[in-house]
C-alpha cells in the first residue's frame, strides 16, 4: 500500500499500541487480572510515553509485563522508524525513499539529508544516556530492593526517564525518593536531555561553541534553560508553606530539592516527588501551562514545543515594534515557520478545548481535575491528580485519543501543511479589524 508518510505513521503506531495490549493481556504477563481496556489503555501510554494509567503495572504485571511496557515507551519514544533504518543499515539493506520520506515525518525534519546520520547519533546517545542512568542509579534501588529487583528498577526508570515516558515501577511514581539526592539529579538529567531533542544533540556535539551552533539549538538551549529556572522558582514560591506538598519537610534544602523535581516533571516526563493532587490551583495552572508547552522538536518529549512558544512571544515583541520580520541571534524566521506554529497551536488549543468539553459531559468531576488530566494527556506528560482512573469508557477512550494524537498528531499535521499548493487567482486585499 503506498500511503503518505504521516498516514504510515498513523497504521503503525496504531498497530504497535494493539499489539502491545496483546501482549499484555498474556497470562504470564500478568500477576493480577487486567482487563482489555486496561491492557489498551497501558499500551497507548507506553508508546505515546505518556505514563498515564488506570493499572499499577508494578503489581498488575510480571517482570515480561513490564519488560513488554519498557520495549514499547523505547520503541514508541525514539520513533519505529529510527529502528527500522537502525535494522536495516544492520542488515546492510539499503533505506528507500518511502522510508526515508517516513523517516523525516517521524523525525520532524524538513528534508531526508543527513537523516543517516541523525539516525546514528540519536542510536549513540540513547545507549549512553540510558546505560549511564541506569548504572547511577542502580546503587540507590539495589540498596533498597536486592541485586536484581534493584538492577530492573534502576534500568526500567533509567528507559523510562529519558523518553520521557513517567512510568515507575512504584505505586506512587518516586515520592518515596522525594529528598534522594542521586535520584533528584540523575532522573530530570535523564528527562531534560531526552527532551532537548536528537537535532540539538548533534549540533552541541558536532560544534562545542555556542557561535557556530543552528538557530534552533540556540533558541531551544536558552528556552529549556529558562523554562526550567521557571518553573523551579515559580513552584516553590507557591508551595513553599503548602503542609500537603513542600511544607511536609522540615529543611528548606528538602523543599528546594523537591520543587526542583516537581518544576522540571511537568514538560513531558510525567514523575512526581509530591502529592499533585495536594497543590494549590495556582500550582496546578503552572503545571498545565508547562505540561502543554513540552520539549523539543525531534525529541522524545511532546507537548507544542519549546521553540514554538518562544516563536510566538518573538510574534508579540515583533507586533509592538511594528517589524514586519522575525529575527533572533542574526537570523530571520521565515513567515512559512509562523503560519505552520500558528496552526500548530491553534489546532492544539482546539483539541484541549474539545476533549475536555467531552469529557466533562461524560464524567462529573472537577473541571480543575480534568483539564489537568486532558493537559497530561495531550502532552504526552503522564501526571496525575487521580482523575483518569475514575473515567468510564468514554473519557478513557478521549483520553487514549489525546495522547495519540499528542504523540502523531502533530507530525500529520505538519505534513499537510508543508504541502505547497500555487495559487491561481489572486484577489485584492481586503480589511480585517482585529483587537
Amino acid at each position: 500500500m503506498r500511503l503518505p508518510p504521516p498516514l504510515t505513521l498513523l497504521v503503525l503506531y496504531g498497530a504497535l499500541v494493539v499489539i502491545g495490549a496483546g501482549l499484555l493481556k498474556l497470562k504470564p504477563a500478568q500477576a493480577l487480572p487486567v482487563t482489555w481496556g486496561e491492557a489498551l489503555f497501558t499500551s497507548a501510554s507506553a508508546v505515546t510515553v505518556t505514563g498515564l494509567g488506570v493499572i499499577d503495572i508494578g503489581t498488575h504485571l510480571t517482570f515480561l509485563g513490564q519488560a513488554v511496557v519498557m520495549a514499547l515507551i523505547q520503541l514508541g519514544g525514539l520513533g519505529l522508524m529510527v529502528f527500522a533504518v537502525l535494522i536495516l543499515s544492520a542488515l546492510g539493506m539499503p533505506v528507500g525513499l518511502p522510508r526515508q520520506l517516513t523517516l523525516r515525518e517521524d523525525l520532524g525534519q524538513a528534508s531526508v539529508r543527513d537523516l543517516g546520520k541523525l539516525v546514528r547519533t540519536i542510536a549513540l546517545v540513547v545507549a549512553t544516556c540510558e546505560g549511564a542512568g541506569a548504572l547511577l542509579l542502580a546503587p540507590v534501588f539495589i540498596d533498597d530492593h536486592g541485586f536484581w529487583p534493584g538492577l530492573w528498577h534502576a534500568a526500567f526508570l533509567s528507559v523510562s526517564s529519558f523518553n520521557n515516558a513517567g512510568f515507575s515501577l512504584f505505586p506512587d511514581s518516586l515520592i518515596g525518593y522525594a529528598v534522594d539526592p542521586v535520584v533528584n539529579l540523575v532522573i530530570p538529567a535523564l528527562f531534560i536531555v531526552g527532551g532537548l531533542g536528537f537535532a540539538v544533540i548533534a549540533d552541541v556535539a558536532r560544534q562545542r561553541r555556542w557561535g557556530p551552533l543552528m538557530l534552533h539549538s540556540k533558541l531551544m538551549l536558552i528556552g529549556t534553560a529558562a523554562l526550567i529556572l521557571w518553573g523551579w522558582g515559580a513552584f516553590a514560591a507557591l508551595e513553599w508553606t503548602n503542609p500537603r506538598t513542600l511544607a511536609a519537610w522540615d529543611h528548606g534544602w528538602q523543599r528546594a530539592m523537591v520543587a526542583w523535581f516537581q518544576g522540571v516533571t511537568p514538560r513531558t516526563a510525567g514523575f512526581n516527588t509530591t502529592d499533585t493532587g495536594g497543590m494549590h490551583d495556582s500550582s496546578t495552572f503552572l503545571t498545565i501551562t508547562l505540561m502543554l508547552v513540552g520539549g523539543g522538536p525531534t525529541s522524545t518529549a511532546g507537548g507544542i514545543k519549546v521553540t514554538t512558544l518562544i516563536c510566538l512571544m518573538l510574534a508579540v515583541v515583533a507586533f509592538f515594534r511594528r517589524s514586519t520580520e522575525l529575527h533572533a541571534f542574526g537570523r530571520s524566521i521565515p513567515l512559512e515557520d509562523m503560519l505552520r506554529m500558528t496552526a500548530l497551536v491553534s489546532v492544539s488549543m482546539l483539541f484541549v478545548g474539545c476533549a475536555t468539553f467531552v469529557i466533562l459531559i461524560s464524567h462529573d468531576g472537577e473541571f480543575r481535575d480534568l483539564l489537568f488530566e486532558v493537559a497530561s494527556a495531550f502532552g504526552t506528560v503522564g501526571m496525575s491528580r487521580g482523575a483518569t482512573a475514575e473515567l468510564d469508557a468514554i473519557g478513557r477512550t478521549v483520553i487514549i485519543a489525546l495522547m495519540f494524537a499528542g504523540r502523531v498528531g502533530p507530525l500529520t499535521l505538519g505534513f499537510f501543511l508543508a504541502t505547497r499548493s500555487r495559487p491561481r487567482i489572486r484577489y485584492a486585499r481586503g480589511s480585517v479589524f482585529l483587537g
